[in-house]
């Protein structure tokens, strides 16, 4: 499907539409196939042997990356989750590991404290996405940013098979992902 032109205002409204079905439509998604969703993803698209992983604790409702994130702990990844700043910033990985202590950031999430990491490859979570690999996110702009400034790095993102739709509004600056793992397995998009 070609994507329609939209100006700043009509992007922002069809994105914030698709915002409210999306969370209808992740409603009816088990937390618990994340363990699923990681077997596909390891299998699948696994990072590079070595890479130092971006990943995230996940928030209420999302699937559950957590058997992902000690997986890749196990394989012997250096395994960061982002810390969030104020708006307009970049986020930033702090280094985790299986029992860490979490501190409660903005907007509900949880990450460690200490050592910052850098990211070689992004495990990303998103409300919707679509099989051009973009994908639509909470509004913040934080992974569009990271993302955009770390041109290159493969990019990942976690759902359930039901947030998939026929097509997720996009302006100039998202970044789309390469592909997407779910319960079913890996939709590869052909992303950044």
């Amino acid at each position: 499907m070609a994507a329609p032109h939209f100006t700043a205002s009509e992007l922002d409204a069809a994105k914030a539409a698709l915002r409210t079905r999306a969370l209808s439509l992740r409603a009816d998604g088990d937390p618990a196939l994340g363990a699923e969703m990681a077997r596909h993803l390891l299998k699948e698209a696994p990072p590079p042997p070595g890479a130092v992983v971006a990943g995230f604790w996940p928030l209420p409702g999302e699937i559950d990356v957590r058997p992902l994130l000690v997986a890749l702990h196990a394989r012997g990844h250096v395994v960061g989750l982002p810390e969030t700043p104020p708006r307009g910033h970049a986020l930033c990985f702090r280094r985790w590991h299986p029992g860490a202590h979490l501190v409660r950031g903005r907007f509900g999430t949880l990450h460690p404290e200490g050592e910052e990491v850098v990211p070689a490859w992004f495990a990303v979570p998103l409300l919707a996405f679509d099989a051009a690999g973009r994908r639509l996110g909470y509004g913040g702009g934080y992974y569009d940013r990271t993302l955009g400034r770390l041109r290159g790095v493969p990019a990942v993102g976690c759902a359930f098979a039901c947030q998939q739709v026929d097509f997720v509004p996009a302006g100039a600056y998202d970044v789309r992902l390469r592909a997407i793992a779910t319960e079913r397995g890996v939709v590869f998009c052909g992303g950044e």
